[in-house]
């Protein structure tokens, strides 16, 4: 072999050398494949930003949920279906309700909180603004000269207005006729101003709205599905029931 052919067949074997190491397996292209299709996603996102910016923020674990979402905050099954039971009944918004019920269900301390939602009901309409006669106001009608020592200093600006610090006060002031005049019904009509009422009518109105909120409330909570009568006649080209 001569000099010139032994020089072709190195130059041969370097170019397929060459050649083989810029080769990729399909698996190693799977895999850049991929690599590039998750960069491309976080660069969509905008993720690629925060990790840059805020690298602290990163975690692998669970995240914890924010604090207005805790157990303790939120209503209790009854109180979210007497919410929209509510909501339906009155026409208030749901988002204007949840901080009313969120303030029943939390100064409510012997007693059902859907017993101030009643009152709230039988008082205002769940109206914040309404004011009678005789000068009460808000939700619970509070009178404000007899009860103006039970609102929180922050609450000093707009006083019985504050529909959180209306229910407050107004669940405060239930609480305590309850206790001194020694039962529901006493406490009521206390409460209404109507201790000299043989009738009871205001306890009444109250008891039997709490009554229509649980029946509300249970029904939402266990919706009771149709069920045609069994004696039903079958309309023609209906078809007919199975027996099970």
């Amino acid at each position: 072999m001569s000099v010139f052919d032994n020089r072709l067949k190195y130059q041969s074997r370097n170019a397929e050398y060459e050649l083989s190491r810029r080769r990729v397996s399909p698996s190693m292209l799977l895999v850049a494949g991929m690599l590039v299709l998750s960069l491309v996603g976080v660069f969509k996102s905008g993720e690629h930003r925060r990790l840059i910016n805020h690298p602290a923020e990163v975690s692998t674990g669970p995240e914890t949920p924010p604090a207005d979402t805790a157990p303790e905050k939120n209503l209790s099954v009854a109180m979210a279906a007497a919410l929209d039971a509510v909501a339906q009944r009155y026409r208030v918004s749901p988002e204007a309700l949840q901080p009313i019920f969120h303030a029943a269900q939390q100064a409510a301390k012997d007693i059902d909180p859907l017993l101030i939602i009643a009152i709230i009901g039988i008082e205002s309409g769940f109206n914040p603004m309404a004011q009678s006669v005789m000068g009460a106001q808000g939700l619970m009608q509070v009178i404000p000269r007899f009860h103006r020592d039970k609102l929180p200093p922050e609450a000093a600006a707009s006083g019985l207005l504050d529909p959180v610090s209306n229910v407050r006060v107004g669940a405060q002031v239930l609480q305590e006729a309850i206790h001194r005049q020694g039962g529901l019904v006493e406490g009521l009509q206390h409460y209404a101003g109507a201790s000299d009422d043989p009738d009871r009518g205001y306890s009444s109105r109250v008891i039997a709205e709490k009554q229509r909120l649980e029946l509300a409330a249970r029904t939402r909570r266990n919706p009771q599905p149709a069920v045609a009568p069994a004696n039903r006649q079958v309309l023609p080209g209906e078809a007919t029931p199975k027996a099970e």
